[in-house]
């Protein structure tokens, strides 16, 4: 009996012993929480799943978010939880830079490190780090394109255009709308280029949620109100700042009777696969891609140097102001992308397959 009690105790010490040595390996374990606003746009569905998988990669525990159909309270409740669970560092892509500066608060007093993914949170020294694109530069590619498709620094007429920009709320539509505008104003200026809506102003020109209906329903109003169309008032250009407002001007193009063969030249950022699409069938002229691979490697590399105690890497100490100060930041570089050099950017990149373009 006293040798099966012996046995027993010893069995009891090793399996707690086991267990507590799992508890300890798992404790281990750092966690990041990812907070992405939404699943409705494709780029977050894409970003969101490149950083988990790249996260969990290099050893991590993910917790990641989407904040419903870019819903504030429930991305602030949701950085909440990572925050009151404990996680090691916070990426967020937040749905309005100003709205988590309360919550953030509690990251700092905790010392978790908040680091700020493609559109800057606001007023908050919770902030460590920002990563993102060129944001000015994406607008600049844009602008450039429209200056050079129609030779506007050779025109001997008018060019007539339309301004598209995204969400009031997003601190990258400055940046964006910044770019553009800082090589499409001198032709504004000078008559080359003429808007006959008048509505040249960032905040005319916004679009709510970033979001395609709301595109199209101010595109229709526009056609309308100016009486444009492939047989009325001309319209040589569209600039839209992305993807998802340059699908919802080209669906109300279309309705309004323009094809492939009188287009409006339009931008777009984002490289989405329902735009590519449409500059492969001519129905949008070009689009900035910012892969979003790029992004996340570079933030992982990010939570890699502050779980290991260094600094990360930053190529920008000076652009960034949150209003509590300039955030270390770094910028990936945005490139141009269209019907001419998809098949490079994008498919042989791996970024996309044939199928999923419908080629």
């Amino acid at each position: 009996m006293k040798k099966l009690l012996s046995f027993l105790l010893i069995l009891m010490v090793a399996t707690t012993t086991v267990f507590a040595s799992g508890t300890s390996e798992d404790s281990d374990v750092k966690k990041i929480g990812v907070s992405m606003p939404t699943k409705s746009l494709q780029r977050w569905n894409q970003d969101g799943s490149n950083m988990k998988e790249k996260l969990e990669a290099a050893g991590y525990k993910v917790d990641l978010q989407y904040a419903g159909d870019n819903d504030i309270p429930t991305q602030v409740n949701q950085v909440e939880n990572m925050i009151m669970s404990n996680c090691d560092a916070i990426i967020i892509a937040a749905i309005d830079g100003s709205a988590l500066t309360e919550v953030l608060k509690e990251a700092k007093e905790k010392d978790i490190p908040v680091i700020s993914y493609d559109r800057l949170i606001m007023n908050s020294d919770a902030v460590s780090y920002y990563a993102t694109f060129d944001n000015f530069g994406v607008g600049v590619i844009q602008g450039e394109y429209l200056r050079d498709a129609m030779d506007l620094d050779n025109r001997t007429e008018p060019v007539y255009m339309e301004f598209f920009t995204g969400a009031p709320d997003d601190n990258n539509c400055v940046y964006f709308w910044g770019g553009a505008m800082s090589i499409l104003k001198p032709y504004l200026d000078n008559g080359t280029i003429i808007c006959k809506s008048g509505q040249t102003d960032r905040g005319q020109c916004s679009t709510p949620n970033w979001s395609t209906e709301e595109a199209q329903k101010r595109m229709e109003n526009l056609i309308t109100s100016n009486g444009y169309g492939p047989n009325g008032q001309r319209l040589d250009a569209v600039l839209s700042s992305n993807d998802s407002c340059a699908q919802g001007i080209t669906n109300a193009l279309v309705e309004a009777g323009y094809t492939k063969d009188n287009f409006p030249y339009l931008t777009g950022q984002d490289c989405d696969i329902t735009s590519v699409k449409n500059m492969i069938a001519g129905t949008q002229s070009m689009s900035v891609f910012k892969d979003t691979r790029t992004l996340a490697e570079k933030v992982v590399s990010m939570v890699d140097a502050l779980m290991k105690g260094s600094e990360p890497e930053i190529n920008d100490r000076e652009t960034y102001d949150n209003g509590t100060g300039i955030i270390p930041s770094f910028l990936c570089t945005p490139v141009y992308g269209s019907a001419d050099n998809y098949q490079e950017l994008l498919i042989d990149s791996g970024y996309y397959t044939p199928d999923q373009l419908g080629l």
